[in-house]
């Protein structure tokens, strides 16, 4: 396609009628409608909750109109999930690694992967730039995987659920057909979901340094042998596009739209019966160990619908390891002895006992009564669902709103995959790696013990958003502290002991947990239980309602997981883990960083005045992916092409151009160094609301009106990259820039 605009329609799956409207020009017509609905739909009694919401302004009151307007037209008539009748009762889903493909099988395939020329995808146009056998890498050949992108089933419970309304009354509720069911418990029908082989979360690589992974994704939407309802959902095309979140990665392997618009698929992702090989080197940046990180994820990153492809299922984990420091094995002594103990595998892979990932993520039910109506319906994007109308045949299925409005939110958290999961755990330290891989929401989490255990939330009188999370501990108190050890780049030099900390969209925390003991040192007992608690009340996308450093609810304690203290009998392994003091230096920000303040590239993230909840910008345009962004004037009077070159460093600045909103921006292909926020120096003391901002990291976490500007560098690969907003409603409307190194 290159330069052209993407064609509604005329690549659909199954559909050979084309809307042929491009996407971007059907959002402008749109926008031009829902300003001046907007602008109608202020009033004068909205004026103190605009100023309590920071929406006060000329775009606020812009953003608070169109806001009332899209709820008007797409406001699910319930709310809230059916409810969970036995929580925690499903055991915590924990993956297995993945194999690699023997070599005598890939060597057979008919087009093995390679570093020639037309050997990095099926379309035959792209090669590898950086093979690990070169020189500069001198690793040996890649292990091989295989993932199939395919259609498939999940269930979120084994528990029956009550079918409830808005006030948490018993509602009646619908079959597969469409058939009304009297009120009362029920099974839940299982979710459509696109799967990394065929399930969610998707399979686990366990990864590490000085071993390159070559993974072959293979495009199986097209096939449907269960016969599934694909919903209204899920890019329209069956395209995919796969970013490993933030391996230091060529662009050819980095799955993000500005590329594969331009290079690869030429398209905004591989379309059905395609594969593409995706190279990861694990190899840091420049070569320098003090780069190295510990815990990726590998999600859809296909122009336009990457939420609704999320949503969808396509999450992977990605864990990483290092020989030298972090090899996965306490009881190897030459390196930190963090919690874990290593089995390899005959297949090649390995597993680590004691060493948990956890990937966090909300999701909505459909109710059967709410009309889906919005503007890809409009488009043409979903015809089998003959939208506006409700689907009763959907009733306890994922249900997805695209107006990215607030952003997504959905009442029912889970745990890998699985709603109110419970862990039985041995009395001794473990790691856990934390991943929030929601499309929006942001978590703040706490270990808490409670006498009288979880409380459905209808039952407590809540009804409407604050039935969110379905279950509450109205007496919980915190019990236990975590230990961080590292973020989203790795490990961090010193361990850090935290009472809660906020996890933002797409970023990770690693912890320690000691279960010998209690915060008071306190020794733990078999069969006490713990509860791993969201504080944070999040009604909708835009921000949070409460959390721990703003406005708390001491009300608001949603227990996600239930952690139960097991037995240590004699003669069961030792816990031979420790916390080292000391854990890896982190990359060097050079002293006179300053100097290159006055000439740095800045970026302004806001709402589309023109565009409301259809598009959102950055300096003012949305995203093109057939060019690079220009740089807002910066002091030095200039306004640069976001272009570095290759082995080059600079300072960046991200504006959150206001209007009561918080983004979590995510800069592709190395991790930074925040260097100040809000005008204050922040490189070696951080904020107190961004007590992070000591770390490296990938994602830079924008409160509202806040700027931040980073340290980061250009190294090793050259070609289009991008940054975004990793609430993926406002990366789908084109808050999101192309930039490149060259």
């Amino acid at each position: 396609m290159g330069g052209e605009e993407e064609l509604v329609g005329t690549r659909s799956q199954g559909d050979d009628a084309s809307v042929g409207v491009p996407r971007r020009t059907f959002l402008r017509w749109g926008a031009a409608g829902s300003a001046a609905i907007a602008l109608g739909a202020v009033g004068s009694l909205w004026v103190p909750d605009l100023r309590r919401r920071g929406l006060w302004t000329a775009d606020g009151v812009f953003d608070a109109g169109s806001i009332a307007w899209a709820d008007s037209l797409y406001q699910e008539k319930f709310p809230v999930s059916p409810l969970i009748l036995n929580p925690f009762s499903d055991e915590l889903v924990i993956p297995k690694a993945l194999a690699p493909e023997p070599k005598i099988e890939y060597s057979g395939w008919k087009q093995p992967p390679g570093p020639g020329q037309g050997e990095q995808n099926s379309l035959g146009n792209e090669r590898h730039q950086l093979w690990p056998t070169s020189p500069k890498v001198g690793y040996s050949d890649p292990l091989v995987y295989k993932i199939a992108v395919e259609v498939n089933q999940h269930s979120f419970t084994t528990s029956k659920v009550l079918p409830i309304d808005r006030n948490g009354n018993p509602t009646k509720s619908f079959d597969e057909k469409g058939r009304s069911v009297n009120p009362g418990p029920r099974m839940l029908p299982p979710s459509t979901i696109y799967g990394f082989n065929g399930q969610f979360p998707g399979p686990m690589i366990n990864a590490e340094y000085g071993k390159a992974a070559c993974v072959r994704f293979i495009n199986k939407l097209d096939q449907n042998p269960l016969g599934l309802d694909r919903q209204d959902f899920g890019a329209p095309d069956g395209t995919f596009l796969t970013h490993l979140h933030n391996a230091h990665t060529a662009p050819e392997s980095d799955g993000n739209p500005h590329y594969s618009m331009v290079n690869g698929p030429k398209y905004g992702g591989y379309e059905p019966g395609m594969w593409c090989d995706n190279l990861y080197l694990n190899w840091p940046a420049g070569g320098d160990e003090s780069e190295k990180q510990s815990f990726f994820w590998f999600h859809d990153h296909r122009m336009d619908h990457t939420g609704a492809n999320v949503y969808k299922g396509m999450v992977g984990l990605y864990p990483i390891y290092d020989p030298v420091l972090d090899m996965g094995d306490e009881t190897n002594t030459t390196g930190l002895q963090l919690p874990g103990r290593r089995t390899d595998n005959a297949d090649g892979s390995f597993d680590v006992k004691y060493d948990i990932p956890l990937a966090f993520f909300d999701a909505s039910l459909d109710d059967g009564v709410t009309t889906h109506q919005d503007m890809h319906d409009g488009m043409g994007e979903y015809p089998a669902a003959r939208n506006p109308r409700t689907h009763p045949e959907w009733w306890g299925k994922t249900f997805f709103k695209h107006f990215p409005n607030h952003g997504f939110v959905g009442d029912l958290f889970t745990v890998n995959g699985t709603a109110y999961p419970v862990l039985e755990v041995k009395r001794r330290k473990y790691r856990f790696r934390f991943l929030d891989c929601s499309v929006a929401r942001i978590y703040d989490f706490k270990l808490m013990s409670s006498t009288q255990g979880p409380k459905a939330a209808r039952d407590l009188g809540y009804s409407g958003d604050e039935l969110q999370g379905q279950y509450r501990i109205p007496d919980g108190e915190q019990c236990m502290q975590f230990v961080q050890i590292a973020s989203d780049g790795g490990l961090l030099p010193h361990p850090i002991t935290r009472d809660s900390f906020e996890l933002w969209p797409a970023k990770r925390r690693e912890v320690i947990i000691d279960f010998t003991k209690y915060q008071d040192g306190t020794p733990t007992t078999k069969g006490d239980v713990i509860y791993l608690t969201n504080t944070m009340k999040m009604k909708d996308g835009r921000m949070w309602a409460s959390s721990d450093r703003s406005s708390p609810d001491p009300n608001y304690k949603v227990p996600m997981m239930k952690i139960v203290i097991g037995d240590n009998p004699p003669g069961s392994e030792p816990d031979e883990s420790k916390i080292p003091m000391f854990m890896r230096a982190l990359p060097p920000v050079p002293q006179n960083w300053d100097s290159l303040l006055d000439d740095r590239m800045i970026f302004e993230v806001e709402r589309g005045s023109a565009g409301g909840e259809l598009e959102w910008l950055i300096n003012g345009e949305p995203f093109d992916p057939d060019h690079v962004i220009r740089s807002l004037k910066n002091p030095a009077g200039n306004r640069p092409l976001a272009q570095q070159p290759m082995g080059s460093f600079n300072l960046w600045e991200i504006r959150n151009g206001g209007g009561g909103w918080v983004h979590p921006f995510h800069l592709h292909m190395e991790e930074h160094r925040t260097v100040m926020r809000d005008g204050k120096v922040v490189v070696n003391q951080a904020d107190a609301g961004h007590p992070d901002d000591v770390s490296r990291e990938d994602v830079i976490a924008l409160d509202p009106g806040e700027s931040v500007i980073v340290y980061r560098g250009f190294r090793d690969f050259r070609g289009p990259y991008v940054a975004h907003c990793h609430n993926l409603a406002h990366e789908d409307h084109a808050m999101m820039f192309g930039w490149e190194i060259t």
